[in-house]
């Protein structure tokens, strides 16, 4: 049964979460203030860099399934089950900064009482929000429209950008938190097309346990990757290989292999500002999560250390060096570069003198609207090395994987690469004449490694 659903928020998880409910068939209103933004959506633009998010907006644009607004009241008229995809960004001391969830609650309630809307309306918290924040939102609809019938749920999303269409549709399981047998219905009808029972699970649970799980969740990838980062130091100072450790550790089907590679460190809208927020909120219960606290320790070190690696190379000083960067997004296949470890090391560079020319496919714009002209943007993979005493890999898109290292080595003035995730064979860029360093690996592996 269709359903008529509003997305408050048009950001990357409202964006694709409406997207994605129009194209099971239900009737969505997208909703936010940005008025340009809506304009590009409206002419079946898509303002973020997400792959095949672009050719679902325009097949449910041209099937009248999905609708833009900037009007709250018209997203509220037309829908009973409204997700707030709202921005929850740290406050100074970490803890998620939520006044934008309950100012749109309370303007929602707002709307639902003077309109006398009878009507029952469902607002879903679908932004990532500390626990208690569900008990917030009901708190607020029943002091503004005591007499109206809304409900309140919690639904955290679990996208990976670069994947989020996928993992949209085809989700690894769909959490609901509520109490509500009539909330839990609706839910339900609303991801039956999205869920199996057997390998894509819907989970039902009370609303503060739906919050904290997606917390934990982040907290537990951070420290994965902050683990592996760990060891690739101590791989470092003993002569060991953290590519053949994780390699020897994956295969124990406790561990498994995601999220094991170490690198640059996490970076993104989700992890650092989400193991900030748990850390924040326990502290706010008397709690000190130790190995959460750890994990954002050790991510902000490894950093350091890559940028120590580059500098001690070069005798102590990179002043007036030249670095080539491959990637500025925090991941591949996006052009998101909210704290991209790519950012942060190239300010650390560019505080200590260097000059820094960078390409990436899809994150120059969002790149110059937050470095500026810091830097020089290159038009190509192979612009950026031009006469560069360095390249260094910051962000492993699968262009860099395999280029012409010839034609790399003829571009640069120097032949050091610093490779920053892990993905070159040193064997093979030693070959072509290249000094390569990497992190926690040894230079002579088994098959030329």
């Amino acid at each position: 049964m269709a359903l008529s659903v509003a997305v408050i928020g048009t950001g990357y998880v409202g964006l694709v979460s409406g997207v994605c409910f129009a194209e099971q068939g239900n009737t969505v209103w997208c909703m936010d203030v940005d008025r340009a933004k809506l304009d590009r959506l409206q002419r079946g633009e898509s303002p973020i860099y997400e792959p095949g998010l672009e050719p679902l907006l325009q097949r449910n644009l041209a099937e009248g399934r999905l609708h833009f607004t900037d009007e709250l009241q018209v997203a509220v008229r037309n829908a009973e089950v409204i997700f707030l995809c709202l921005p929850t960004p740290p406050d100074e001391d970490g803890s998620a900064d939520l006044r934008y969830v309950l100012e749109t609650a309370k303007q929602i309630a707002t709307i639902v009482r003077d309109e006398h809307i009878q009507e029952r309306r469902i607002i879903v918290n679908r932004s990532t929000v500390p626990v208690g924040t569900a008990d917030k939102v009901r708190q607020i609809a029943n002091e503004v429209a005591p007499t109206s019938d809304i409900r309140v749920a919690s639904n955290p999303e679990f996208l990976s950008e670069g994947n989020a269409v996928q993992q949209t549709l085809m989700p690894d399981r769909v959490v609901i938190g509520s109490r509500d047998p009539e909330v839990i219905a609706v839910l339900s009808e609303l991801y039956r097309p999205f869920v199996d029972e057997y390998s894509r699970p819907l989970l039902v649970m009370d609303e503060r346990s739906a919050e904290v799980t997606k917390y934990a969740s982040n907290a537990f990838l951070a420290l994965r990757i902050s683990f592996m980062n760990e060891m690739s130091m101590y791989c470092e100072a003993v002569g060991a290989d953290v590519e053949l450790v994780r390699l020897g550790m994956s295969f124990d089907p406790r561990i498994g292999q995601r999220y094991l590679y170490p690198g640059l460190g996490f970076g993104g809208s989700c992890l650092p500002k989400d193991i900030r927020a748990l850390y924040a909120s326990a502290q706010q219960v008397g709690l000190q999560l130790q190995l959460v606290e750890a994990a954002a320790v050790v991510n902000r070190k490894q950093l350091e250390r890559f940028v120590r690696k580059i500098v001690e190379r070069f005798g102590g000083s990179i002043t007036g060096r030249t670095f080539g960067v491959w990637g500025l997004a925090f991941k591949p296949n996006t052009d998101d570069v909210r704290e991209a470890p790519a950012h942060a090391l190239i300010r650390a560079l560019i505080a200590q003198g260097a000059h820094v020319c960078a390409y990436d496919p899809a994150a120059l714009e969002t790149s110059r609207q937050v470095l500026g002209d810091i830097i020089k943007y290159a038009s190509s993979m192979y612009d950026a090395v031009q006469g560069a005493d360095a390249l260094i890999l910051a962000t492993e898109w699968g262009e860099f994987h395999s280029p012409d290292w010839n034609k790399v080595k003829a571009s640069m003035r120097g032949n050091i690469i610093f490779d920053g995730r892990n993905v070159w064979r040193s064997g093979d860029l030693i070959r072509y004449g290249f000094e390569y360093h990497s992190i926690g690996r040894t230079t002579y592996l088994p098959g030329g490694g």
